[in-house]
């Protein structure tokens, strides 16, 4: 070896536990009112306790976690009044983002997300959960990476993540992830055409469905 490896910094092994968590949180292996162990988490990913605990320690802030009095860390839970605030808030982003990288987007980035869509459609056809969800993840990447607002990218990022405990159950649905895709590929062909107007309305339309939807389950299961 003519050069030496470089260390792995301390960072990149707490970001390795934070998405890991992340992930784990958003998928649904880990459920909502669930209690953290750290020496558990700490054995079950072979990481150290500060690693863990900083990693912890930002998916509290993107409340995903919350730390409670004399019971320590547990999974995040949504009322029904905040998740219908959330999606409120979530189609007014979204469609924004939507419209911006239509006008804004590289042609690179135009094929990385037609790329994406691609794997989504796939991965719907296979009714892979887990397959759905990285895809979701990716294309709401290279969307908000391309809407040229760092500020929206940065707030709907966060607010996705928190969607994503309830989205996780209802994109699956029989009936909603067959026109989940239809709407995503409408979306795609308003990009690809630069419609931006086409591209916020079918965007704004895309997450009042799945509001509606998932509420749906949410509340079947709050009456269960």
């Amino acid at each position: 070896m003519t050069k030496p490896l470089g260390r792995i910094k301390a960072e990149t092994l707490r970001a390795q536990v934070e998405n890991h968590l992340r992930q784990a949180i958003v998928s649904g292996q880990l459920k909502a009112g669930e209690k953290l162990v750290e020496r558990q988490l700490c054995e079950m990913m072979g990481v150290s306790r500060p690693s863990l605990r900083e990693a912890l320690r930002k998916l509290e802030a993107e409340k995903l976690i919350v730390n409670v009095p004399h019971r320590g860390p547990e999974v995040a839970s949504i009322t029904l009044d905040e998740a219908r605030d959330l999606y409120a808030l979530r189609r007014l982003l979204e469609s924004y983002a939507a419209h911006e990288f239509t006008r804004l987007a590289s042609a690179e980035e135009m094929k990385s997300l037609a790329k994406t869509v691609k794997h989504l459609r796939e991965a719907g056809q296979k009714n892979s959960r887990e397959g759905v969800l990285k895809a979701k993840a990716e294309f709401y990447g290279i969307l908000l990476g391309g809407c040229g607002n760092l500020l929206v990218s940065e707030i709907l990022g966060g607010l996705l993540s928190r969607v994503s405990l309830l989205r996780s159950t209802s994109l699956m649905l029989p009936d909603r992830l067959p026109r989940s895709l239809e709407e995503i590929d409408s979306l795609l062909e308003c990009i690809q055409n630069r419609d931006a107007k086409g591209a916020q309305k079918i965007a704004h339309k895309h997450v009042l469905n799945a509001e509606i939807a998932a509420l749906g389950v949410f509340e079947q299961q709050m009456s269960s």
